[in-house]
């Protein structure tokens, strides 16, 4: 295929040949998408169960904590085991351990007098095996797809990402409703069995490459390679650019009631204008794998994701304005996690493909959450409005920046040899 940069309209066309041409890839994109599902049941049934229980939001706020902290161990540990044994094993296993998790959930819910403890345990375990099992996944698709696939590839687990983020509480919430709490955590306990016995029909993937070290010489040499490639640091600094200073979410409460009306629908809308431009990107993704200079078009979403921010902000209270800047913001993000990913796989060799994950992912989780508090903490000294300007424009300026200061970043492309060691995708069934 000819190296391009320009687009035609059949490019927006989303790539679907990992899905057509690997079996063991369609079993993880079902299994994720499931999961995905059952996990947006329990993301709306903790915090609401755990409202009723207290009526203190202080204690539904800690539930943020017992997810972030045992999550972000989870992370750095699958790191570690993805790089050194079976990654589908790992995944079963760690999928497989969170259904008696949601069993002791429903139970707990079922009882008389139902613990708080005891959700705050299930959650924290939940989490950590979250993080075993996702950064597992992350390090085992490039094996599956192969290199001109990561960014198709990364688009799909997008869509499946946004579906679950808006079916899934929903339809959470409408069981909540219907059936209890118990029923809920019931479901998402059928949902991750499901899910785990996908993952176990996807052929076996072993360890490539030199055998680890211990355990934290391991930990060490992946953030030595990633400090090492100024592609790799280049792509974990552009990250923090959005993470930082383009994630409002935290104010969106505060701008529903003061500066559209206080309309109880109105939060809502803000919330899932940014998924649903999110979705759109996702769909409309084919180029992303066709293009030659990859660095620069996600330096350029990343700069849309700042100016979409600044947008919103200016938006002096007109709402569709607000939300088509939302849109935006969300789109910019999806695009630039497409093509932030896919490059960071590809130019990661196989056997450390674990390990850098895991650094991504921790920084993933972390980074959207400081930025959701640097928000609040400017919109209380400045107000919302000078918050979310001044912070998109330090979005857009600092990806700006590092562009400048990083030629590996600027000119990283999927299109050039990458670390040379990923082994060959299964034929195509």
């Amino acid at each position: 295929m000819a190296e391009r940069d320009h687009m035609r309209l059949g490019d927006l066309v989303l790539d679907v040949r990992p899905l057509r041409e690997s079996r063991d890839f369609r079993y993880l994109f079902l299994a994720r998408l499931v999961s995905l599902f059952g996990i947006g049941f329990t993301a709306v049934a903790v915090p609401v169960q755990v409202y009723r229980l207290t009526g203190s939001s202080l204690q539904v706020s800690l539930v943020s904590v017992a997810i972030v902290v045992p999550m972000l161990a989870g992370t750095l540990a699958g790191g570690t085991l993805a790089d050194r044994v079976d990654r589908r094993r790992l995944i079963v296993w760690a999928r497989g351990g969170s259904v008696p998790v949601f069993l002791a959930l429903a139970l707990n819910a079922a009882a008389d007098s139902p613990q708080l403890w005891a959700i705050y345990v299930c959650v924290a375990a939940n989490s950590v095996l979250a993080g075993l099992s996702a950064t597992a996944l992350m390090a085992a698709t490039p094996a599956l797809v192969g290199r001109d696939q990561l960014a198709a590839a990364g688009a799909l687990m997008a869509i499946t990402a946004e579906l679950g983020a808006i079916a899934g509480p929903s339809l959470g919430g409408v069981l909540i409703a219907a059936f209890g709490f118990t029923a809920n955590y019931l479901l998402a306990a059928a949902a991750t069995l499901v899910t785990t016995s996908l993952v176990a029909l996807v052929r076996p993937l072993p360890r490539t490459g030199p055998p680890p070290s211990r355990p934290l010489r391991s930990i060490t040499e992946g953030l030595r390679f990633a400090l090492g490639s100024r592609v790799i640091t280049g792509l974990l600094l552009i990250d923090l650019c959005i993470a930082l200073f383009a994630t409002p979410f935290a104010l969106f409460p505060e701008l529903a009631e003061r500066t559209f009306n206080g309309s109880p629908g109105v939060a809502g809308l803000l919330y899932a204008a940014p998924a649903a431009g999110a979705l759109v990107a996702a769909v409309a993704s084919g180029w992303t794998g066709r293009v030659r200079r990859t660095g620069r078009f996600l330096v350029g979403a990343t700069i849309a994701g700042g100016l979409a921010v600044m947008g919103f902000g200016l938006s002096a209270g007109v709402l569709w304005a607000a939300l088509a800047c939302l849109a935006v913001l969300g789109a910019a993000d999806t695009t630039s996690e497409i093509l932030r990913r896919s490059l960071l796989q590809h130019h990661t060799p196989d056997h450390l493909q674990g390990r850098v994950s895991s650094l991504w992912l921790a920084q993933t989780n972390i980074g959207p959450a400081l930025g959701n508090f640097e928000a609040g903490l400017l919109a209380r000294a400045v107000g919302p409005v000078a918050a979310l300007v001044a912070g998109g424009a330090v979005c857009a300026a600092s990806a700006a920046g590092l562009a400048g200061a990083s030629p590996a970043l600027r000119q990283a492309s999927l299109r050039d040899a990458g670390a040379g060691d990923l082994p060959d995708p299964a034929p195509a069934r």
